[in-house]
């Protein structure tokens, strides 16, 4: 009975623990969508913002998914340095693509940065990171692996931005 219930455990363990590497490996890999899942989800965002460009759908999904997702102050409980992160994009010269960072401090400290990312030549899947000791989940800079954005810690809405992103910057390298 012992043995039977050891060697039962031992294979749960076992097995969970390869499921684990098997999803770590899988969320490593950048996300293939096929021509109809592309052409679905494009043809859903078309749907959704009344438009018939794909650029314009992606760029309002993107716009809207980090007001949705933003990183405020209020999320930031117990922290004296508590600010909101606000992020807008925007078409920039011919395969650019500009972030405009808002940071508002405490009181009425406000801070803008805009940064442009020229897309040509870049891997337009972009990776995403939700530390489980974070409150915030960061879409990272194809450039140089730095976080492009904060949005709240939500790993699906960084998935979806992520995914969102990775759309708009493929569109963009399109000309």
């Amino acid at each position: 009975m012992r043995q039977g219930l050891t060697s039962r455990l031992g294979r749960l363990f076992i097995a969970s623990i390869a499921s684990s590497v098997m999803l770590c490996a899988s969320a490593a890999e950048p996300p293939q969508l096929s021509s109809d899942e592309s052409a679905r989800y494009l043809a859903e965002l078309r749907q959704l913002y009344l438009t018939n460009s794909d650029r314009q759908a992606l760029l309002a999904h993107g716009n809207s998914l980090l007001e949705t997702y933003a990183l405020r102050a209020g999320y930031q409980v117990g922290r004296g340095d508590a600010r909101d992160y606000l992020y807008r994009l925007e078409l920039g010269e011919a395969g650019e693509l500009r972030i405009r960072e808002e940071v508002r401090g405490p009181g009425a400290a406000v801070a803008v940065r805009h940064r442009s990312l020229a897309v040509y030549g870049l891997d337009p899947y972009l990776q995403y990171r939700c530390p489980d000791q974070q409150l915030a989940c960061s879409i990272d800079s194809p450039l140089d692996g730095e976080p492009l954005v904060r949005i709240l810690r939500d790993p699906k809405g960084a998935q979806e931005l992520a995914k969102a992103l990775s759309f708009l910057i493929r569109n963009l390298q399109k000309g």
